[in-house]
């Protein structure tokens, strides 16, 4: 049996998902403990050692991203629960970690724990939890890294290093200031999507740039000048919004 604990405030939210693990699942899981705290799931967490954690993110006292700061090594899984918090969403995503929106459906829990099988190592779930808390930093001023998934791993950019990110079939390739070009396993709207908005702008369906780095644009041409000499094309769909963008980035 999976050996799990289920951390929420609401009293009612645990025990229905304790009721749907038992209904859909049954003789598969363990609930060991239930808490209604970080502070109580990290003390659960040490006491049984579970191989799966379901974590409310949005709590009172600690949002359930904190409870990561008591672990040196990460030896359990987490499926995160939540009622909302699109931001916290997209770091999750980006992490390859699972989420169940509440109220939860045992479709989407299933399909969660099918992937918890398939990845049920220890080692792996440090490395997913490592790169969702650096994606939780993307909006912090101070901290704009980003870990864009790699053939080989990750590969940690500052977002200020990128000049544009360009469409390549089902991968996207991201051209660095220092003239560097690094391929992401990913999309480009899959990119587009994690990067600041303030900064990053659609211009084509292949491209998306740094405004930051951007000389002029050409309006005849529809072509736009980036600081290293380059010149991409800006589809007209995309123009009103590039020349709007570029006027409120001033």
């Amino acid at each position: 049996m999976i050996k799990a604990v289920i951390i929420d405030d609401e009293i009612n939210a645990q025990n229905l998902l304790e009721k749907i693990l038992a209904r859909y699942f049954p003789n598969k899981f363990n609930i060991v403990e239930k808490c209604i705290s970080v502070d109580s799931g990290v003390v659960a967490i040490e006491k049984y050692e579970p191989e799966l954690v379901f974590l409310d993110i949005q709590m009172p006292e600690k949002s359930g991203f904190k409870l990561f700061k008591y672990f040196n090594l990460i030896k359990f899984e987490v499926i995160f629960t939540t009622a909302y918090n699109q931001f916290a969403i997209k770091a999750i995503k980006r992490s390859a970690l699972d989420y169940l929106v509440k109220p939860i459906d045992h479709l989407e829990l299933s399909a969660a724990v099918k992937k918890f099988e398939k990845k049920n190592e220890g080692h792996f779930a440090q490395k997913k939890l490592s790169l969702l808390l650096e994606n939780l930093n993307v909006n912090d001023q101070n901290v704009s890294k980003i870990a864009f998934p790699t053939i080989e791993g990750f590969e940690l950019i500052h977002t200020n290093q990128i000049l544009y990110c360009k469409a390549e079939s089902n991968y996207c390739s991201i051209k660095k200031i220092e003239g560097i070009t690094k391929t992401a396993t990913k999309t480009l709207k899959y990119v587009e999507e994690i990067l600041p908005t303030a900064s990053f702008k659609r211009i084509h369906k292949s491209y998306v740039i740094n405004l930051n780095y951007v000389v002029r644009y050409n309006r005849a041409n529809k072509e736009i000048e980036l600081t290293n000499g380059e010149k991409l094309p800006v589809s007209f769909r995309k123009e009103e919004e590039f020349i709007n963008a570029i006027l409120q980035n001033q």
